[in-house]
């Protein structure tokens, strides 16, 4: 029976490991100096090498060649531990012997001599699994182990050991081993084994190992079972459920061109075809994550593991998107790979995603949102029927709610909107340093606020009017612009108004008829039919109400 890769290529020695020169470079200086540690904590991710390790510098402290060359690897202490039949190699799965008992066990073994080797070697897997007690009880054994016995413990979660078993070890980091470096190691994995393979294959491979060598040789295997004599970028794809790369760049062309049909098309195509949708939505985070690389940095270099292709690609649509687009779409399609993983329409959460992404976030209409816009029809209309003289606005209030027809008309900004909400405490601390506690106080009072590109609106209701008059000076609107424009980038007017909800200068109008308007609220709908009752429009300061008419209020009584 055959050897698994992962097994048949571990690393035999410090200069086969891969990745994690800091850590191979420091033991084998300890070991030519003589300075070789107790205790030893390898802590990293899995998959980067920690036992692998282990297992060469128990090879290296038990080698009978001369110093320079161990471990040699010819000597039978070496050889012994290669095949695993050194009785002085003891490695200890802590998951499975996590107990109190099983560390006693090993306290009363570690005093006894080794029989083959000088030293006797415990490795200890997975070492954070073990009980509170057992931690006790390895404690002493740890601060003064005995002069032939070395302690090697190996984690994924060193968070979970206690600091008082830490601080008895000299501690190593395995880093999550690079693509680029991955991709080698499989290059010559495969000619050794006497196959062939696209780079751009291997190059995938390494990719969705995420730093983990012993997936990817694990996923090499596979594909050289699959592929016969030569493993290609097309089967790479076929096994993982991935997307080529072009598929990819034309769906977040989509996003940047705001084409949602296009995007929607992309989507049922990739059904139809049996695509892994979750692979795929990572797939386009990591081209958005691409992209923000070269908004904030314009430095093609940090995706130097991409295709030289995919990078002119993101060139050109980084200075399509807004960075601020391309931060709220990586969000919102990080959230919809884990709505990716039920439903009994899996392609669901990514076409919502794609639709908020490009239009914005859909929110339920209501009576209260209609009310915003009012109708020219019904303005008229209230303006023939209402005897009242209307109210005379305040200068404040004639220039936040009135802009003149030369302004560019204001439309909500989702993307900025949502920025801000995550950053508010930072907001609220800018306020409190440049424009003091009393405004700070004073913005915390309003009732509701609105972002459009360039405006900001804080609305007050009537009995904050004082407040509002308070902080409605040039010198605090200028100050506030300047924080939000330190926020986001880009110059922001600000706004105060009185009211229940924060109106944007010069927004556009939305033309709604009754049928609509009733549609909105079930009460309504309920009065209408089943009741008799009719909508009226009627206008006040401006602003649609609806309401019933007498007759239906007599009825309901």
């Amino acid at each position: 029976m055959s050897t698994a890769l992962y097994r048949k290529w571990r690393s035999q020695t410090f200069d086969e490991v891969v990745g994690q020169e800091h850590v191979t470079q420091t033991l084998k200086n300890a070991l030519r100096d003589g300075r070789v540690a107790h205790a030893y904590l390898f802590a990293g991710p899995r998959g980067t090498g920690k036992t692998s390790t282990a297992r060469i510098l128990a090879k290296a402290l038990n080698c009978t060649a001369p110093e320079a060359e161990r471990p040699c690897n010819r000597c039978p202490t070496c050889q012994a531990i290669t095949e695993g039949r050194m009785i002085d190699l003891i490695e200890i799965d802590a998951a499975s012997n996590n107990s109190v008992d099983d560390i006693r066990e090993l306290r009363e073994k570690v005093g006894f001599r080794p029989s083959e080797g000088r030293y006797k070697i415990y490795i200890i897997d997975e070492v954070h699994m073990l009980s509170g007690s057992a931690f006790n009880a390895l404690l002493k054994t740890l601060e003064e182990p005995p002069p032939h016995a070395r302690f090697i413990l190996a984690t994924t979660e060193p968070h979970k050991i206690p600091a008082t078993v830490i601080s008895r070890c000299q501690r190593f980091d395995f880093r999550r081993i690079p693509a680029l470096e991955i991709a080698r190691h499989l290059q010559h994995i495969v000619e050794a084994e006497g196959f062939d393979a696209e780079p751009d294959a291997l190059l995938m491979i390494a990719r969705s190992a995420q730093g983990c060598m012993r997936d990817a040789v694990s996923l090499l295997d596979q594909m050289l079972s699959f592929g016969q004599d030569r493993v290609t970028l097309i089967q790479v794809q076929q096994v993982l459920g991935a997307v080529n790369t072009q598929t990819v760049g034309e769906f977040v062309a989509a996003l940047a061109e705001r084409n949602t049909a296009k995007g929607l098309q992309l989507i049922h195509r990739l059904v139809l075809d049996g695509a892994s949708l979750p692979e795929f939505c990572q797939q386009v985070i990591e081209h958005l994550r691409g992209l923000m690389m070269l908004q904030m940095t314009n430095d093609p270099a940090l995706l130097d593991d991409l295709p030289a292709e995919t990078v002119q690609q993101m060139q050109v649509q980084a200075k399509q998107m807004d960075l601020t687009a391309t931060l709220y779409a990586i969000k919102r399609f990080s959230a919809a790979i884990n709505e990716l993983k039920g439903g009994f329409q899996p392609q669901l959460p990514l076409e919502l995603a794609l639709i908020e992404v490009v239009r914005g976030e859909v929110r339920p209409a209501t009576v209260s949102a209609v009310q915003e816009a009012p109708t020219a029809t019904a303005a008229a209309k209230e303006q023939a029927s209402s005897p009242k003289p209307p109210k005379q606005p305040k200068a404040s209030d004639a220039s936040a709610t009135a802009p003149s027809p030369a302004e560019t008309p204001q439309l909500p900004d989702q993307a900025t909107a949502e920025m801000l909400r995550r950053r508010w405490s930072e907001f609220q601390r800018l306020v409190k340093q440049q424009c003091g506690a009393k405004v700070l106080g004073a913005l915390n009072s309003a009732k509701d606020t609105a972002v459009g590109k360039s405006t900001f609106v804080f609305a007050f209701t009537e009995q904050y009017a004082m407040v509002r008059d308070m902080v409605d000076t040039p010198q605090t609107r200028e100050q506030l612009g300047h924080i939000l424009q330190q926020m986001t980038g880009r110059p922001f007017q600000v706004v105060f108004q009185i009211g229940e909800r924060a109106v944007l200068p010069n927004a556009p109008t939305v033309s709604v008829d009754n049928k609509t308007a009733d549609a909105l609220d079930p009460l309504v709908e309920y009065a209408i039919q089943d009741l008799g009752a009719q909508v009226m429009q009627a206008g006040h300061e401006g602003e649609s109400q609806q309401r019933l008419s007498n007759s239906s209020s007599e009825r309901l009584s």
